[in-house]
């Protein structure tokens, strides 16, 4: 390396100590993933009379190698006032703008591409922009435009509702004749996240609402409806590698546990003896094989964890050192509305509720890959054509204002495809389409593009692919999410969706970042990560009082860069202390 390379060098890494709040870092690990979507868990023995959960570190997104170490966040380094070293505090707009084109000089963003844009809700006047019109992928950010859509067209009092059918009322013996029907309608909150860290609980509920009404006995199958959405389990452009992962989970009309297995391994009592597995919630669908092993103490951990693509297999492999605190993670699984009704069966039984009949579940692929209402369905289940079925018992979710902030302060994929699917079912289309009926997701799609365009956005600044971002095929500008969030800043129900957002150094996926610094508990904002792609997109109030809007995308950076670090929350750091005025 040359002179002057090693004086550049030196110069921007002094920059960037000033500039940057909390500088992380992580344990050794492998192929630590980028991906957003968290779960929770905590390890208990399966079964567990009360499964509670507790957050779980992400897995790696190799599917077939899971060589992973749990990441830790280290000490941040701090001045001597006890704060992280940030610098003094801009006084002007154009030293503002000086040091942001500082920070994006940075030597390891050299390859990447940088779109960013600044503006003042106060004013509307931009303090700064680069690329903010060129195409990137947003990962997460995309969260923003699903929810946002859905606020607007269903309310935030809007409501998830799933029932359990019948061809008749229960005799006055109690007795259901026929088989008992479960129809999801992608609620999203039958999960331990929803209920305390109990997985078993709203099962429980609608259990015990079924029982209420006097039922003893079904004579029929007990039967898992998913044909409230069509199409395919997963999201448009993912990646088979993320599907075997709780971030890639299944997307079903009847979800629970958000379609993911909570997974705990510890090394055994000593040497050589294999390694402790233990789940979460039960799931008496997945079978698990141990072939791992308790290795020396200070030996590095070499964990495979891998679940073949609509299999109910995991198989565990390799090595875990005696010293080690333990790995957690989590499996999506397949077949959740499957499970949903062998959980539910258990809980009938538990209150007395006799079934003669199987447990199974129905797909919009067996009604023809058309969604029907409950009424349709029934009729062609049981042959019934003379009456509607009866409504056993309904189970409805929070509010659509609680279920998107446990959508975006979590990052959670599973949700927004849910709440996407759920737009393409009940908001009327913008036109009838005169092809082939269209899957629930291209249904929904069109809804958020229909909302998007009275927003103002311009279509040519969207690619629109999923609603999570977890495809790579999602495309939006930095011009694109400043005008969405500038749209709801003033919108009917802005409140609401600002109070979704997570809040920086406090909760969701910004608790750990920005702490010690202007930012922390002022900025709100989503994140977005994917192992290209990393971005910040939301609102934060300057060291002047004034409100501020802001977007920042990076795409295609070197795989050891950590753009947050270098980039996004230096910059925000830099905003949040603004002295001066737009």
């Amino acid at each position: 390396m040359t002179s002057n390379n090693r004086l550049s060098r030196l110069t921007s890494f002094l920059l960037l100590l000033a500039l940057t709040p909390a500088a992380i870092t992580f344990a050794p690990a492998q192929q630590t993933p980028k991906r957003e979507r968290r779960a929770t868990a905590t390890p208990t023995a399966s079964p567990t009379p009360t499964p509670t959960a507790t957050p779980f570190a992400k897995p790696s997104s190799d599917p077939t190698s899971v060589k992973t170490q749990i990441p830790q966040a280290a000490p941040s380094p701090t001045a001597a006032s006890g704060q992280p070293k940030i610098g003094s505090p801009t006084q002007t707009l154009s030293e503002l703008q000086a040091r942001i084109a500082a920070v994006l000089r940075t030597p390891e963003l050299a390859p990447a591409t940088v779109g960013i844009k600044v503006a003042s809700l106060d004013t509307g006047r931009v303090l700064f922009e680069e690329n903010a019109h060129k195409l990137l992928r947003p990962a997460s950010n995309m969260k923003l435009y699903t929810v946002a859509a859905a606020l607007d067209r269903l309310s935030p009092d809007f409501r998830f509702t799933t029932s359990v059918y019948a061809a008749a009322r229960p005799d006055r013996a109690g007795v259901v004749h026929g088989d008992l029907t479960i129809y999801g309608r992608g609620d999203p909150s039958i999960a331990a996240r929803f209920n305390n860290g109990d997985y078993l609980k709203a099962i429980d509920d609608l259990a015990f609402r079924v029982s209420a009404t006097g039922v003893k006995r079904v004579e029929g199958d007990l039967i898992g409806d998913e044909t409230y959405f069509t199409g395919p389990q997963y999201g448009s452009g993912w990646e088979w590698e993320d599907l075997q992962w709780y971030y890639g989970a299944e997307v079903s009309a009847l979800t629970v546990n958000d379609n993911a297995l909570d997974l705990f391994v510890k090394p055994g009592l000593e040497v050589g003896a294999q390694v402790v597995v233990t789940t979460g919630q039960p799931d008496p669908l997945i079978k698990i094989l141990n072939r791992d092993i308790t290795a020396p103490k200070e030996t590095k951990r070499d964990l495979t964890v891998h679940r073949g693509h609509d299999a109910d297999l995991v198989e565990i492999s390799g090595s875990v050192p005696l010293d080690d605190k333990g790995y957690e993670g989590g499996v999506g699984i397949s077949h959740p509305a499957l499970l949903f009704v062998y959980l539910l069966r258990s809980s009938l039984a538990r209150r007395g509720v006799t079934i003669t009949g199987r447990s199974r579940t129905v797909a919009a692929s067996a009604m023809g890959g058309i969604s029907v209402d409950p009424v349709q369905f029934y009729a062609k289940l049981a042959d019934v054509k003379s009456a509607p079925p009866f409504e056993i018992a309904s189970m409805q979710s929070p509010t659509l204002s609680v279920v998107a902030a446990q959508t975006l302060k979590p990052s959670q994929n599973l949700y927004t495809e849910l709440i996407l699917r759920t737009l393409g079912k009940a908001v009327p289309p913008a036109s009838t389409p005169a092809n082939a009926p269209r899957t629930s997701e291209d249904a929904g799609l069109e809804v958020v593009r229909t909302f998007l365009k009275e927003a103002g956005l311009t279509p040519s600044a969207l690619v629109l692919s999923d609603g999570s971002g977890l495809s790579r095929n999602d495309m939006v500008t930095a011009q694109a999410s400043l005008q969405l969030l500038t749209y709801m800043s003033h919108h009917r129900y802005a409140s609401v969706f600002r109070e979704a957002l997570p809040i920086a150094g406090v909760d969701g996926t910004l608790r750990n970042r920005l702490k010690g610094t202007v930012a922390e508990n002022n900025v709100r904002a989503k994140t977005g990560s994917l192992s290209s792609a990393a971005s910040l997109s939301g609102y934060v109030t300057s060291a002047a009082g004034e409100n501020l809007v802001f977007s920042i995308m990076v795409n295609n950076f070197p795989e050891e860069a950590e753009p947050r670090i270098v980039c996004i929350d230096p910059i925000v750091v830099l905003l949040a202390s603004f002295a001066g005025r737009s």
